[in-house]
């Protein structure tokens, strides 16, 4: 389908032809583990990689194409690869990139995120350097090394809302051969599409907003199309491959190596492969993105108008507000708002945070973001509990930390709803 379709369009019609599958007017959800091969010389045609075509859906499968072909023209991507979770987008990017070298990530991210930094990637060939500040360009600099490969950060981050400068920490990893990975999954392709301003690759948990109805665990991986792999950093692009008939990444797939290696090796060799059903859920929810995220976007800051008067709050860390030190950032990069997700610290004792939490009645208190539901967290002993105190410490996250994720129910409900919790107290 056409790119020069507008947002909305492209949400609900890009990536499906209906004529290709029956006519059905919804994509079907093609629940086979494998597809017949007619031919024995159609099969090493796939298997070579000289036809497109199905094979095991481990690798790939019609549902998920067109999850794939979809969110690819929504983020103006050459491709994307869908896997079965966020954690796994995250880290198939990271090790795909980062393979037998360093990778630059930022303190200021999702929980698991930090914790695959300490237990996971050093042991599978990927040395780990951590900036504190993901502004800090200088800091960022002076991490550089001849075998870093990447820099790993968030577009806005969980749970805070620090903004990166996408734009300037592009320039300074191209100025080096490195690859910038965004992961964009509170900003969404509705808010924020982070190829525009020089990212190389941008990942997703569609588990939050994408899918928006906590009904559903993916992740994707997009390529920008625009990197050269070939210029000296990363080696395992250029190695030649006997399963693409001693070609290597870049010869067989020149437009779109970066994905193709990551399907290839990773999802087809450790398997993090998405259901069909799961695909099917994901495009769902995408075809109200736009809607659901505005309304979101627009009821977190009302809240976070709320919340910065009160009496119990000590601070409040939606990007938005006046005066916060991210403000200039949000308007440049995220000027339709910054999502459903913020924090603010709750003035008082550890139980009494607890008994906040305890006593909101419309918030769901859980561990996800993005949904349709109004969701409520304590991430310092929840999400990000991995981090141990002076890690916390250093991202500004304290234990008075409250985390919302504002969902589709009225906003004056949500608002009388924190105010009887306050007063509960």
């Amino acid at each position: 389908m056409s790119n020069n379709y507008h947002f909305d369009t492209l949400k609900i019609r890009a990536g499906y032809d209906s004529k290709e599958h029956n006519n059905s007017t919804q994509v079907p959800i093609y629940q086979t583990a494998a597809f017949d091969l007619l031919s024995t010389d159609r099969a090493q045609r796939i298997v070579n990689s000289e036809e497109q075509g199905y094979l095991y859906s481990r690798v790939q499968n019609p549902t998920i194409a067109a999850l794939e072909g979809r969110i690819a023209a929504l983020e103006g991507a050459v491709g994307a690869v869908a896997v079965a979770s966020g954690m796994a987008a995250v880290s198939y990017a990271l090790l795909n990139a980062g393979e037998g070298g360093r990778v630059i990530v930022a303190a200021q991210v999702y929980g698991g995120t930090y914790d695959a930094y300490k237990k996971i990637y050093p042991k599978l060939g990927v040395q780990i350097d951590i900036v504190e500040n993901v502004n800090n360009l200088d800091a960022i600099r002076a991490l550089i090394k001849k075998d870093t490969r990447a820099i790993l950060i968030e577009s806005v981050s969980n749970p805070l809302n620090a903004v990166a400068d996408i734009e300037a920490i592009a320039r300074l990893a191209h100025e080096y051969g490195v690859a910038l990975i965004v992961d964009n999954t509170i900003a969404t392709p509705y808010l924020l599409r982070p190829f525009e301003y020089g990212a190389d690759v941008v990942v997703y948990s569609a588990t939050k907003a994408l899918s928006g109805h906590g009904s559903a665990i993916g992740g994707l991986i997009l390529e920008s199309g625009k990197f050269d792999w070939s210029a000296g950093r990363h080696p395992q692009f250029s190695e030649k491959v006997y399963t693409l008939g001693d070609r290597s990444f870049l010869e067989a797939f020149p437009d779109f190596p970066f994905l193709a290696r990551a399907r290839t090796i990773y999802v087809r060799l450790l398997g993090a492969a998405l259901s069909p059903f799961n695909a099917y859920l994901i495009l769902q929810g995408i075809e109200t993105l736009s809607e659901r995220v505005k309304k979101q976007s627009e009821s977190a800051l009302k809240i976070a108008v709320f919340l910065s008067t009160h009496s119990k709050v000590a601070w409040v860390s939606h990007s938005s507000l006046e005066g916060n030190k991210y403000k200039a950032l949000a308007d440049k990069y995220l000027p339709k708002g910054i999502g459903g997700v913020f924090s603010f610290g709750f003035k008082g004792s550890e139980e009494e945070t607890n008994r906040f939490i305890e006593a909101l009645q419309l918030f769901s208190y859980q561990a996800n973001i993005g949904d349709a539901h109004s969701l409520v967290v304590n991430p310092a002993r929840t999400t990000h509990r991995e981090l141990n105190e002076r890690e916390q410490l250093a991202i500004d996250l304290k234990l008075e930390t409250v985390r919302l994720s504002i969902g589709l129910e009225d906003v004056e409900d949500l608002i009388d709803d924190l105010k009887q919790a306050f007063d509960k107290l």
